[in-house]
């Protein structure tokens, strides 16, 4: 009876979207902490940076990954 009421291509979709989530949140995550590790900015860059993605968070993460320079430092 449930996999008449939840098909499986209902199971997949739900998984690929909890996923995908799983995937935005974690880059958005790493935006920040990223923002923070660097040593090429300093106090008002790192703040607007971070108030950026914050508030406009998939626009800003994009923004933030493509607009950063490479970092200087090799690890």
């Amino acid at each position: 009876m449930l996999a008449y009421v939840y098909p499986i291509l209902g199971i997949f979709w739900t998984m690929l979207m909890f996923f995908a989530f799983v995937v935005v949140v974690s880059w958005i995550i790493w935006c920040v902490v990223d923002n923070f590790r660097r040593s090429d900015h300093h106090g008002l860059a790192k703040a607007g940076w971070t108030i950026l993605i914050i508030f406009i968070p998939i626009l800003g993460a994009l923004i933030y990954t493509v607009a950063r320079p490479a970092s200087i430092e090799l690890a």
